[in-house]
């Protein structure tokens, strides 16, 4: 049986990996589950999965699971918090499959931690990749440690790329959904809301990712992603919207054949694919009804209404740090334009001013990814502080110019 420490467990990435392994309780079981601060939630899977070790963010988060658990009569399993237990958790050596689905830069350390032990990793948190890529690569080339990716898309290129030699693959296709904007007017993004940005049209995803989606700064992420996980420059990473989300990754190889992953719109399908590589089990959700009429559509996206995707191209150009404050500076403009701070528009704006005013880096170590971030962090809220201060009422007529 092989072991899973799962960081993230109770997001939606986490969620789903649980029932995989729920369909296979004699191939899979969970060694750890580290969370954040939703303790009912990680109370219900500690009681159904019987992790060894339970890990949240903080103490008073690490009290109030106790409490669950004890008010709930769970068995308690090993319980800690920060920054070092979700480490510790991802590098138990009787964890054989580390899933690291931690939104934000938090997932870091711990995929770090586990790629320099060299243990198989599912990839489902772009900041290991999109902050510290160079890093994390080469701790990979170091201990041999195997990154199976998640994301739809990624898994989508891993799966076609094994139709052929790397040394042949020309060109690797990334599919968008387009997000809620696809066909909204360059001029009306700038009263649109955070409601109407969070309704994804196909994916079920937390805020950040989502309004991500929205902005096409989540494609820009992949493109970084895919160059540090397939060894492709960036010229040759293209993005095409897709809306029907049928195909999720092609690859060109260099006699003009093109290979296209194509699923059911469902994370449980990379997830077991991850799970059970170089195996393909039975499919955990229906298949594609091919007895059904169905048409495909595929157009170039629009960079003047989406700048972000490349602002992200341009970032992974630039190497060193940039990616690193693209990534930063995207956070705290998504965290602002969701409180109701800044416009639509200006979380383009917001990253564009960043990585302008912020030193070029070439890091070294995985803190000075982590000092890059704050400062980068820093510097972006004083952009959102200085140009959108007033709120959204007194800057919609400036986003709209």
């Amino acid at each position: 049986m092989i072991l899973l420490s799962l960081l993230g467990s109770t997001g939606s990435i986490g969620g789903s990996t649980l029932d995989v392994v729920r369909r296979w309780p004699s191939r899979f079981g969970v060694h750890s589950l580290v969370a954040g601060r939703n303790v009912k939630l990680l109370a219900q899977q500690i009681a159904e999965f019987r992790p060894k070790i339970a890990v949240v963010a903080d103490e008073a988060a690490l009290d109030d699971l106790l409490r669950q658990l004890k008010a709930e009569g769970t068995s308690i399993p090993e319980l800690a918090c920060g920054a070092e237990a979700r480490i510790a958790a991802a590098s138990a050596p009787e964890a054989g499959f580390v899933m690291s689905a931690i939104v934000g830069i938090e997932g870091l350390q711990a995929t770090y931690e586990a790629v320099r032990l060299g243990k198989r990793i599912g990839l489902a948190n772009k900041e290991v990749l999109v902050a510290a890529g160079a890093l994390v690569t080469a701790a990979m080339r170091e201990s041999g440690a195997e990154m199976i990716p998640v994301d739809s898309e990624h898994n989508g290129a891993h799966q076609c790329l094994r139709c052929g030699e790397r040394k042949d693959a020309a060109k690797l296709i990334l599919t968008a959904s387009g997000g809620p904007f696809r066909e909204t007017p360059v001029d009306a993004l700038a009263v649109v809301t955070p409601e109407q940005a969070l309704n994804h049209p196909t994916w079920k995803m937390g805020q950040r990712i989502t309004i991500d989606s929205a902005t096409l700064m989540n494609k820009g992420f992949e493109v970084i992603e895919a160059c540090w996980l397939f060894n492709f420059h960036p010229s040759d990473v293209q993005v095409v919207v897709h809306p029907q989300s049928k195909v999720h990754a092609m690859v060109e190889f260099t006699d003009g054949s093109v290979i296209a992953q194509v699923s059911a719109t469902d994370m449980r399908m990379p997830i077991q694919y991850a799970l059970t590589y170089p195996e393909r089990a039975e499919a955990p959700v229906p298949r594609l009804n091919w007895a059904e009429p169905s048409r495909w559509t595929f157009d170039p996206p629009d960079f003047k209404k989406f700048p972000l995707l490349k602002l992200a191209y341009q970032a992974q150009e630039a190497g060193g740090s940039a990616t690193a404050t693209l990534n930063a500076a995207d956070e705290i403009a998504v965290e602002a334009f969701l409180a109701g701070r800044i416009p639509f528009p200006a979380i383009a704006a917001t990253v564009a001013e960043t990585l302008d005013r912020a030193p070029g880096r070439r890091p070294r170590t995985i803190g000075d990814v982590l000092e890059i971030d704050r400062a980068s962090r820093l510097l972006a809220r004083e952009v959102v502080a200085s140009r959108w201060g007033g709120g959204v009422a007194q800057t919609e007529t400036a986003a709209r110019a």
